[in-house]
């Protein structure tokens, strides 16, 4: 798939109907990261390079469409993408800038550099809005203001880079860089005091937003442009989380509280929301910064950098998980959780897959391919298999939909007695229908990112079945901006896979807001059970609900979360994830989930050539899976209908790394897959 335009560095945002759009990059680049052989005017960067042949990318919107493998993609087919500036471009160059949608699947695109460097100012920083700054912002569909000045930008000049960004239920937008916290009005006009958000709607879906990991160095140790003023790498990484409610419904100042320390210090971490509701953290690094270099102010030669042009040391290979319904103290779990092998540092991404495991990639901490240096290109992509993968038995829900809208009348679906074990009454009122929407993901962001809990009761049916009936998506386009997603139906913690979905009415403009429907009341049966072998299902077959009533009331209160990005690329606070939480009442206590301890058979996740310590000196890449994991990682492989297929070798510059996998693997097979890369 060609890209014709420089899209290192871009960022990117879902579009109504399905597509995704990317908005600027970097100018043109030769190798080594040198300026392409055809300069723009002032010199300042190149609109083309002969050698690598790639067009100036600084105000480049791209688009893809949805396609299948089945399509076309011969040039001009459908599986390709429009990049075009000289039909369609932003106003202003960016790179690191931050996209994110408005309730109309407008997208505002904040912030950036023009040219880029380490971070975004010099020092001493006289000029915020000078330089290399792109201190505006603009919208697409473009309007004819664009591109005003942002005096957050301005205010937060340095570290403001891929801003956090999170659209709010009132419509304002929560924003986060540096130091500093603001919200703007949906219009992005003047800059409101946080303290003076407006109160959200009468719906109970009220956004948090935790803040986690990152680095908490000096001011004058970020330096500049060029380079750090100290070595980042020998720097410790922050352990710290902060809660925040941008708009309190009691009428009191929003302020951050203290929440659980990440179990490790963890720049560049990424979360990803999971279906059963909790959030992973993957990637990352123990010391240091994103960012690469060939000096700082103390090293002033790249023969002493010790770590080759990587600004960080110390790859943090085990994920951890965070419940937002545990108790302080009692949040984050890395219990049973695989360590991959790989270094996933600067430039890595994770996305969630409709099979609710998690694809993982990247790393680069190097201005070009550098496959010798200790932190080497890397082109290895995994799968983690959170610790739900220890059930065999998935939901397999019937009549989930393909579009949903913003209220208007509920809909049924089933769910078969054969994707649960043990009492009907207790499957039902411990299921959770979610949609989830995994946003644009790089720099270990995911801009856009969302969970969203629909409101649901249920029947039991006399064989086991159970009849959810499910709310469409509140009418409040805020929350859940229109665009696509997954509707993933959760079961005593075991998800189904994920059932594409459009939301709203797949084009950008005022989205329609139906009444909402009641919901019937729910319908127990206490003699009706699932068929399901209980050793297949995660552990999840005890009853955990000892009511006895014939019928019950599920509440029709939701549970709301959305990640906003994860870690910011240089910013002083590392990882973001908005979480909307609705209290939601239920009939009886329950406590459902998958065990962490479920037994494992010992066998290989699949050999890789030449497997043993990489480059990098990170440890051995294949190895046996050991009885004792409750999650997994494995190696991708091209061609495994479970996850992604990427089947043609990848080509930058004059580099080609093709797959160099020699086995398959079914995630769903029980040989120690949970749990394991």
């Amino acid at each position: 798939m060609d890209v014709p335009s420089n899209i290192f560095c871009s960022s990117g945002m879902h579009l109504p109907n399905g597509s995704f759009a990317t908005f600027g990059g970097n100018g043109a680049v030769g190798r080594g990261g040198q300026l392409g052989s055809q300069l723009n005017p002032g010199g300042f960067s190149a609109a083309w390079d002969a050698e690598y042949q790639d067009f100036d990318g600084s105000r480049a919107i791209r688009i893809l469409d949805p396609c299948k493998s089945s399509d076309n993609f011969q040039p001009g087919g459908k599986c390709t993408w429009f990049d075009d500036a000289t039909q369609l471009a932003m106003k202003a160059p960016r790179w690191y800038s931050t996209a994110e949608p408005l309730a109309d699947g407008t997208i505002v695109m904040i912030g950036g550099f023009t040219t880029g460097g380490y971070i975004n100012r010099n020092y001493p920083n006289n000029e915020p809005n000078g330089g290399g700054s792109q201190n505006t912002f603009e919208f697409f569909p473009a309007r004819p203001e664009d591109p005003p000045n942002l005096p957050f930008l301005t205010k937060t000049s340095g570290l403001n880079t891929y801003v956090h960004a999170y659209l709010m239920p009132s419509g304002k937008m929560f924003l986060q860089a540096n130091y500093s916290t603001s919200t703007l009005s949906a219009s992005i006009q003047p800059l409101v005091p946080l303290l003076c958000s407006h109160l959200p709607p009468e719906n109970n879906y009220n956004p948090t937003i935790i803040l986690c990991g990152g680095s908490d160095m000096g001011d004058e140790a970020w330096g500049d442009f060029a380079y750090p003023r100290i070595n980042t790498w020998d720097y410790p990484a922050s352990k710290d989380c902060q809660r925040i409610t941008p708009e309190p419904t009691d009428g009191s100042a929003p302020q951050y509280v203290k929440d659980d320390d990440l179990l490790d210090g963890r720049s560049m971490g990424q979360f990803i929301i999971l279906p059963d509701g909790k959030l992973l953290v993957v990637n990352g690094a123990l010391n240091g910064t994103a960012g690469y270099a060939q000096r700082t102010f103390l090293v002033e030669s790249y023969a002493d950098m010790p770590y080759g042009e990587s600004l960080a040391n110390g790859p943090v290979g085990r994920p951890a998980i965070y419940d937002p319904k545990a108790a302080p103290g009692k949040r984050w779990s890395n219990a049973g959780l695989d360590t991959s092998p790989i270094a996933r540092m600067y430039h890595s991404s994770a996305q969630l897959l409709p099979d609710a495991s998690v694809l993982i990639a990247g790393s680069n901490p190097n201005v070009d391919v550098n496959l010798t240096t200790l932190y080497p290109t890397e082109y290895r992509a995994e799968v983690f298999y959170p610790p739900y993968f220890s059930a065999t038995t998935r939901p397999t829900p019937q009549g989930v939909p393909s579009k949903l809208t913003y209220g208007g009348n509920s809909f049924d679906v089933t769910i078969p007695p054969s994707s649960y074990s043990g009492s009907a009454n207790d499957a039902a009122e411990n299921t959770v229908v979610a949609v989830l929407r995994g946003g644009f993901t790089t720099h270990a962001m995911n801009m856009g990112q969302r969970y969203l809990q629909l409101n649901n009761t249920y029947t039991v049916k006399s064989d086991g079945s159970i009849v959810l009936h499910v709310s469409q998506m509140p009418p409040v386009p805020e929350i859940f901006q229109p665009g696509p997603g997954f509707i993933f139906v959760t079961v005593k913690g075991i998800p189904s896979n994920g059932t594409y979905v459009i939301v709203g009415s797949g084009a950008v403009g005022t989205q329609e807001k139906l009444p909402v429907q009641p919901l019937p009341q729910s319908v127990r049966l206490d003699s009706a059970t699932g068929t399901a072998d209980g050793s297949t299902t995660g552990g999840n077959n005890d009853s955990k609900d000892s009511s006895t009533s014939s019928t019950g009331g599920m509440s029709t209160g939701t549970i709301v979360a959305a990640a906003v990005g994860a870690v910011a690329a240089i910013g002083i606070i590392g990882a973001i994830v908005g979480v909307c939480l609705a209290r939601r009442r239920r009939a009886a206590a329950r406590a459902g989930g998958a065990t962490s301890g479920y037994p494992m058979t010992t066998a290989g996740v699949g050999a890789v050539s030449g497997a043993g310590v990489n480059a990098g000196g990170f440890g051995a890449y294949g190895r046996d899976v050991r009885a004792s994991d409750s999650s997994a990682f494995a190696p991708l492989h091209h061609g495994n209908a479970s996850t992604a297929s990427f089947v043609a070798p990848y080509k930058d510059g004059d580099q080609i790394r093709e797959s160099t996998s020699t086995a398959s693997y079914d995630p769903y097979a029980n040989h120690g897959g949970p749990g394991r890369y």
